[in-house]
């Protein structure tokens, strides 16, 4: 059964009315305009989030959350996205915040619950190395126990929003032996700490989003380490399955399709070849039933979870696969409308402080151009799809393995 109760019906129409009165108007013409969203856009979305008790959708109430049942959270998600709000940056919230619940200490939330909740501490993810992304385990960043520290050396890959952040939760490795996935620990480090070096990493779309990170005999204390040493590989499997989960974003989609269609109409008013505008909309019809496909497998996966169905590795990979295959083809078309303006493409425009109040089609453009390029790596992060399609073929491949029956 996928469709709505009634106390779900009347959840989201007062959330809906709730985000979209709340939503400051030029935060929504970054999102709608598909401009860069800077730290101050996240964080002042994300206080008003928490002032309106929806901040921590996948948190129980005891530690602060709203206590939302998976459909609630799975309603959020859409709404959030089809109001033209930022998405949920997860590092914190989404990702150490659900760790620390279940498998921290009581001092660990006490200290860093709070700052999570109210987006006074920005979090980044210590995972990827220069050789070792999506094998995970290869990881050789070292931490050496010294007294009532670990003495950290090497470096971190691709941390998204590192130069913002005020902590970063990693794993590391503690061991050599036995599997390689049984020496890995589970550390929170202070970004403060001696030793740690920042280095931009400026993408394809001319943006600052990921850095590299440096260790030098970063000293973390050992009372930063979540669980007992060697437990990180499956408190990691824990937390990238809620992120390859969260990867689906259907309700950003939705909005997108709605975008590319305005995109189409202002072709046809400005006297589009027809063959063209015929071509868009036939790609653009494509697109939505792609949509609108996942956005149903999201939706009968996320209920029968919610009717105690426990979630599977194999099945987030197929979501995180297609998602990120039709994020890009979106993006492609997106951009393909704004025909030759399309090489007009302004990194400053798109970045700028200040708002256009016309926008022009050069800037239009530009918008455009950023998203396709930032859309490029939609299939390499959180684990390239190629890992993900051996998920998925380890699983299905096993004498015991699932049946896809949804």
């Amino acid at each position: 059964m996928t469709r709505l109760t009634a106390e779900h019906v009347e959840f989201q129409r007062v959330l809906r009315t709730k985000l979209r009165a709340s939503l400051p108007a030029d935060i929504q013409f970054r999102v709608q305009n598909d401009l860069f969203l800077r730290r101050e856009d996240f964080v002042r979305w994300n206080k008003i989030l928490y002032n309106l008790g929806c901040f921590a959708k996948t948190w129980p109430k005891e530690y602060g959350g709203p206590g939302w049942d998976l459909v609630q959270q799975y309603i959020f998600e859409q709404e959030n996205a089809l109001a033209g709000a930022p998405w949920i940056i997860p590092y914190g919230i989404g990702m150490v915040g659900p760790v620390l619940i279940r498998f921290g200490t009581e001092q660990q939330r006490s200290a860093y619950l709070p700052g999570i909740l109210r987006s006074d501490t920005w979090w980044c993810q210590g995972y990827s190395e220069p050789n070792a992304g999506s094998d995970l385990a290869s990881l050789q960043c070292r931490a050496v126990r010294s007294g009532d520290h670990y003495v950290l050396n090497g470096t971190k890959m691709w941390t998204t929003m590192g130069h913002y952040a005020d902590m970063m939760h990693a794993l590391v490795r503690t061991s050599n032996q036995g599997r390689k996935q049984q020496g890995i620990t589970f550390l929170l480090i202070d970004m403060k700490t001696p030793g740690i070096t920042v280095r931009p990493i400026v993408s394809i779309d001319a943006m600052h989003h990921t850095n590299q990170v440096f260790f030098d005999d970063v000293r973390v204390p050992i009372a930063n380490r979540v669980g007992a040493e060697g437990d990180g590989w499956a408190i990691a499997k824990f937390l990238l399955s809620h992120e390859r989960t969260a990867a689906t974003e259907s309700g950003w989609k939705l909005r997108w399709l709605k975008h590319i269609e305005r995109g189409i109409d202002r072709l046809a008013g400005d006297n589009y070849p027809p063959p063209m505008l015929v071509a868009y909309r036939l790609r653009l019809g494509e697109l939505t039933t792609e949509v609108l496909t996942l956005a149903e497998l999201e939706k009968a996966l996320i209920f029968r979870w919610h009717e105690g169905g426990a979630p599977s590795a194999h099945e987030a990979s197929a979501l995180k696969i297609r998602s990120t295959e039709i994020e890009q083809a979106l993006a492609a078309l997106g951009m393909e409308i704004r025909g030759a303006y399309r090489s007009a493409f302004d990194p400053v425009v798109v970045a700028a402080d200040h708002l256009f109040d016309t926008a022009s089609p050069s800037h239009v453009a530009s918008a455009s151009t950023y998203q396709y390029l930032r859309a490029r790596a939609a299939s390499i992060y959180a684990g390239s799809n190629e890992i993900q399609r051996n998920v998925i073929a380890s699983a299905v491949l096993r004498e015991d393995g699932p049946t896809f029956d949804y």
